[in-house]
């Protein structure tokens, strides 16, 4: 097995989050003092998916390429992760990089229902913590969904939450806790780092959205290292996405939102 020196994973590591979330993260901290230097962070707003063109099919291209261009960290990490043998040695002695961060189908009944429960041990606390941060001004309302209603909105939307999903849980969890293992780093100090990250990239929202999704980090972190499989975080994510998103756009306007 050909292993790397810490130096280049570090590089490897730098490489890989100034091309998605760590890249975020810093946008994330720009806009929100944008917004705190306009306003007040209670008069702010955060939108999730927004329409790019008012024609519909250009529109849906540019919602397709983001989404698709969004996931190219993710194979690079996939690349990264897959241990290639050394020459002379026997086909089939490399490791997969999808069973080493449990991101496959190998247990698909039981990552589900794993991942459904996450969905919920996180959802209905997240609904209560934005409220208490509206509140106590140190959230902007949050608009999950300003695309048009065309009869492609609720399919990329889904595509939408699926994508935040494995990328995040991919990067930030998986191959993150991973290479920070590989540096050294204690696993309680690996999670911390992990969860911060996660909760920076989100700091444009305000600071109560930067807390919850820091204290979710720190869940699926610590659920990661029991089980080593990614796949259940992912649908979980993608599950409370899905549910935000289309929810949103099905019936905001009808509940007075948006």
């Amino acid at each position: 097995m050909l292993v790397p020196s810490r130096r280049r994973l570090r590089l490897e590591v730098w490489i890989v989050l100034g091309l998605s979330l760590g890249q975020s993260a810093v946008y994330s901290v720009v806009q929100l003092l944008d917004k705190m230097t306009r306003a007040p962070l209670a008069q702010g707003t955060s939108t999730l998916n927004r329409s790019q063109s008012s024609r519909e099919y250009f529109d849906l291209t540019y919602q397709l390429l983001d989404i698709i261009f969004a996931l190219v960290p993710v194979v690079l990490v996939i690349y990264f992760l897959t241990e290639l043998r050394p020459a002379g040695m026997a086909a089939g002695t490399g490791s997969s990089a999808f069973r080493k961060l449990g991101f496959n189908f190998a247990r698909p009944g039981k990552d589900l229902l794993q991942g459904l429960g996450l969905a919920a041990l996180i959802g209905i606390p997240s609904l209560g913590l934005y409220a208490a941060g509206r509140a106590l001004g140190i959230t902007t309302a949050i608009i999950p969904s300003a695309l048009d209603s065309y009869w492609w909105t609720v399919p990329v939307l889904i595509l939408s939450a699926i994508r935040h999903g494995i990328v995040e849980e991919v990067i930030v969890v998986g191959y993150l806790l991973d290479r920070l293992g590989k540096f050294g780093w204690g696993m309680p100090l690996a999670i911390f780092a992990s969860s911060m990250l996660r909760g920076s990239y989100h700091l444009y929202q305000g600071f109560g959205p930067f807390i919850g999704n820091a204290v979710m980090g720190v869940i699926f972190a610590l659920i990661y290292t029991k089980t080593r499989r990614v796949m259940p975080l992912v649908i979980a994510h993608a599950l409370l996405d899905i549910v935000a998103f289309v929810g949103f756009s099905l019936f905001g306007k009808a509940i007075g939102l948006g």
